[in-house]
């Protein structure tokens, strides 16, 4: 107890807002170790998101959809602009990219399980392509990063779609990293790496240093698939207008874009937390590269990082997007942060809902592990049938969304539908400010 506690002119201790409780641990934490901090997961700052947009319902001035009985598409065609065999997935909803070694076999299979019972694509990230992933998944994007883990021209025909991994929202500009405790015998072998040694892939395709030389990258992987698989590029949010323009230039029949909200299986937490844009201040002008290349919709855009539930999905859609990524919220759906696993997270040092030591191997719900008794406690099955409702759910909820905005398919809502309750979150989707005509920072990106 302070000795001046009862004085009339005591004040309480104050923290200070630049350097607070969290700032001196981690300064702490630094100057005890000697090194940066790894974590898995997305940024955990406040950024603009899709919370700060509402949609404006139709009332008079636009007429809604009755709920059962008209109909309101959600299918999504990727893949028209140069693919012999372009997919179509039955709703707007895809997962994202996260790997066999990241992740284990058993939470693998039941992303793919969940994916298929939904009619949506699944990914392998990086590592490459498992049996079992590809048995569970009827669409089955095949990731190609700057590792080549994995990465065999069969691998590629078996894909229903391939992805060239450029960044990621939560690195861009840093490559991935997978700590030696992950690193099983069955990981090394497909990864050509000595099992139990750390990790840490490059940063740059070796294969090329711009955008002339992917496109002799791009034009190779479709000799490899006879020109029948759509080929994506996916970014992390940087630079939004030109990556985008310049993957059209290269020959991308998909553009991916991940804003720095989207998680990852391990990095230093100074990447997740100051590199990147959020993905609101992205989308906006990645579509307007594709519009002014008359691009739009004829090569897809999909959107990812922080999407968790229906209204976000409507939100990245009315503003331009053809569809969005999940994966952090599918982990999630998986069991992930379980509250049910409360007395083991606390024994790890955390609570459910914040776990996030990922590159560790030590998961209790058997998702973030290549621990085999830990990898058990997950069921594939069950944890599917989980991912399928929540897939289901997203759908619902944004055909509801563009039902009440009188849209007879999801793709039908746009910009005019939505306004914004910040100067900030104004700007960056380019949408009015509540009340008001004005769109702040009109003008080119």
């Amino acid at each position: 107890m302070s000795s001046n506690e009862h004085s009339p002119f005591y004040t309480p201790p104050r923290f200070n807002a630049t350097f607070d409780p969290d700032a001196v641990a981690q300064i702490q934490r630094a100057a005890a170790t000697g090194i940066y901090d790894i974590r898995g997961g997305g940024a955990k700052r406040k950024v603009p998101h899709f919370d700060d947009l509402l949609f404006l319902g139709a009332s008079i001035s636009r007429y809604p959809l009755e709920g059962y009985r008209e109909k309101c598409g959600t299918n999504v065609v990727l893949g028209t602009r140069f693919a012999k065999k372009p997919i179509e997935i039955k709703t707007p909803v895809t997962i994202a990219g996260m790997s066999f070694g990241a992740l284990s076999g058993n939470a693998k299979e039941a992303l793919g399980r969940g994916a298929s019972a939904m009619g949506t694509s699944t990914t392998t990230g990086d590592g490459g392509m498992t049996p079992e992933e590809r048995g569970h998944s009827n669409l089955l994007v095949y990731q190609l990063l700057p590792s080549r883990y994995g990465m065999n021209p069969d691998d590629l025909r078996k894909a229903d779609a391939i992805e060239v991994v450029i960044g990621q929202g939560a690195k861009p500009g840093g490559g991935g990293m997978l700590l030696g405790q992950k690193i099983t015998e069955r990981v090394a072998k497909m990864r050509n790496l000595p099992i139990g040694i750390d990790q840490r892939s490059a940063c740059r395709h070796p294969d090329w240093t711009g955008p002339d030389d992917l496109a002799i990258k791009i034009t190779e992987l479709r000799e490899i698939t006879n020109w029948e698989k759509p080929i994506y590029v996916k970014v992390g949010a940087t630079r939004p207008y030109y990556d985008t323009a310049l993957a059209v230039k290269s020959g991308a029949d998909v553009v991916v874009l991940d804003g720095m909200q989207g998680g990852t299986a391990a990095t230093q937490e100074v990447f997740i937390e100051h590199v990147g844009l959020p993905i609101l201040a992205a989308i906006r002008p990645a579509v307007q590269a594709l519009q002014d290349l008359d691009m739009h919709r004829k090569v897809q855009l999909i959107v990812s990082g922080g999407i968790r539930n229906g209204a976000d999905v409507a939100k990245c859609l009315a503003l331009g997007a053809d569809a969005v990524a999940i994966g952090t919220a599918a982990l999630i759906a998986l069991g992930d942060n379980a509250p049910a696993l409360e007395s083991e997270y606390k024994k790890l040092g955390t609570t459910a809902g914040a776990y996030d030591d990922w590159h560790e191997g030590r998961d209790p719900a058997g998702i973030t592990t290549q621990d085999p008794v830990l990898a058990a406690r997950l069921d594939p099955v069950k944890a599917g049938h989980r991912l399928a409702n929540y897939l289901a759910v997203l759908t619902m909820e944004t055909q509801i969304i563009a039902r009440a905005c009188g849209k007879s398919h999801v793709h039908n809502l746009e910009p005019d539908d939505l306004v914004a309750l910040t100067v900030e979150s104004a700007a960056m989707a380019g949408v009015p400010l509540a009340g008001t005509n004005w769109i702040p920072g009109q003008g080119r990106y």
